[in-house]
């Protein structure tokens, strides 16, 4: 374990969790990750090894063959259960999760408690049968059922929340799951996994929620897997892409939701001060690292000039690095590994190279002269549309501001091909607001609201943001497969 990790939480182990139980390394393969606040050494990690998924996989065929006939009311008390387990080990599970993504304690937290809720809302969100059409002589009826042994991979952002979204909404559907965090944040998901042992039912044979630890060979063996019927993925959309083509090969079924360089649209009537906060929220929660963050705002040319003023003004009170005082409560943390520090960093070179105007908000850390992976929100001030960093999704706190007079070129101009996840649309003028979205090319317009998918809105990319979707009841429906049963009457 690393020498750098303080109490109390210096004893802690992780293991992957196969057929109920924990299990190390084989021959003592592991990772480390560094704190991203802090730069130190954190747990060791198990990587699972081919045989590790070989064993997952048959233990949660043989569990599925109880589970796979649960009630909607067993499983809707497990989900309610496994929420318990994270409501109990909120403390234990939000210092981890502070360690691996270096965010505060606040939206660590935060991040808890939201993955519980999604257990239980999904407990109360399950799909019954329905009758589909009815007349005299016929009556057919949908009846929802599991797939088996589900794959899922979730990304390193918000590990506890998008790894539970799948979790739940595949326990809920009767499928069996295994999870594979990403490996720059293993540590949540598999101690929440091992937690979750204690309340799942015995009699399964210990293989409804596994957790498998290791990097893009395990993720792609089990994309290859004869054994996994379905694969739901979060992540970039070139990684989505050798998913889709590895999972032909058995004809898995596939959830990706992919990347978002997602579009933020300011209208001419705004009240700019008011706004400007909200739009801020929704560029750098979390360090600009988050799926349907705003990656571009295109400004009306009327307003464009105090609208930077007041943005700018917002980034100086409330996005200031807190180095190691994980404690502040602040919403905007570093960056939450190395890669995509630097890949940030490149963008802002790049800016810096074409001769644009970057507006640096704070003390910037990207000289390393302090510990931690921290970046200053960094406004990039009417790039062209052709430059690298309106093209580019930069999943980090590195924001071009944009002007723009006439509404059919701002829509051409945000209906970018990687730009299908989400938008954002602030107007005063409600029905001019919902006329500019339903033009937009994504699959979530938020309107004069911060973008924050919600647990009851089906959340789905269009274009290269991605296939399928989740949340909601229509989520879970990318969880199953709907048989029709038609019974004549006469």
């Amino acid at each position: 374990m690393g020498a750098n990790v303080p109490e109390p939480l210096s004893q802690v182990q992780f293991f992957n969790v196969i057929g109920g139980g924990p299990r190390g390394a084989a021959k003592g393969e592991s990772h480390q990750v560094e704190d991203p606040r802090t730069e130190a050494a954190l747990w060791d990690s198990p990587i699972a090894s081919a045989q590790d998924l070989d064993d997952a996989v048959e233990a949660g065929h043989r569990a599925f063959r109880t589970w796979g006939k649960s009630t909607l009311a067993e499983r809707a008390g497990v989900l309610n259960a496994v929420a318990k387990v994270l409501y109990d080990n909120d403390e234990l599970l939000t210092s981890i999760l502070m360690k691996e993504t270096g965010k505060s304690r606040i939206m660590a937290h935060m991040e808890v408690q939201r993955a519980a809720f999604h257990y239980e809302y999904v407990s109360k969100e399950q799909l019954a049968d329905e009758i589909q059409y009815e007349d005299d002589d016929l009556q057919i009826i949908g009846t929802h059922e599991p797939y088996g042994v589900i794959g899922a991979i979730s990304p390193w952002n918000f590990p506890l929340i998008l790894s539970s979204v799948k979790v739940a909404s595949a326990l809920a559907t009767g499928n069996c799951v295994i999870i594979k965090p990403s490996p720059f944040t293993p540590y949540a998901i598999l101690k929440f996994c091992e937690l979750a042992q204690a309340v799942l039912p015995t009699g399964a044979g210990g293989g409804i929620f596994q957790a498998l630890n290791g990097g893009a060979d395990v993720g792609e063996r089990m994309t290859r897997h004869p054994g996994i019927a379905h694969i739901s993925f979060t992540g970039t959309i070139a990684v989505g892409q050798k998913i889709m083509a590895s999972c032909a090969g058995t004809l898995k079924k596939v959830i990706l939701e992919l990347a978002g360089n997602d579009a933020a649209i300011v209208t001419d009537d705004v009240d700019v001060d008011a706004v400007a906060p909200k739009v801020a929220l929704g560029c750098l929660l979390h360090a600009g690292q988050m799926c349907v963050a705003s990656k571009r705002l295109y400004v009306h040319a009327a307003r464009y000039d105090a609208f930077l003023a007041a943005f700018r003004a917002h980034l100086e009170k409330a996005y200031v690095a807190t180095y190691e005082d994980a404690d502040a409560p602040s919403v905007f943390g570093p960056l939450s590994n190395r890669p995509n520090f630097d890949r940030c960093r490149g963008f802002v070179e790049d800016c810096r190279k074409n001769g644009y105007e970057v507006i640096t908000v704070g003390e910037d850390n990207s000289d390393g002269k302090k510990k931690g992976l921290w970046m200053a929100p960094t406004i990039i001030v009417n790039p062209p549309e052709d430059s690298l960093v309106v093209r580019e999704e930069q999943f980090g706190p590195v924001v071009p501001i944009m002007k723009y007079e006439d509404e059919a070129d701002v829509i051409a101009r945000a209906n970018l091909d990687n730009a299908g996840l989400g938008a954002s649309i602030w107007c005063r003028d409600a029905e001019r607001a919902r006329k500019l979205a339903r033009q937009l090319e994504t699959g979530t317009v938020f309107i004069n609201q911060p973008p924050q998918p919600h647990h009851a809105g089906y959340f789905a990319g269009q274009k290269l943001s991605g296939v399928g979707g989740e949340l909601g009841k229509q989520g879970l429906l990318s969880y199953c497969q709907t048989k029709s049963l038609h019974i004549g009457k006469k």
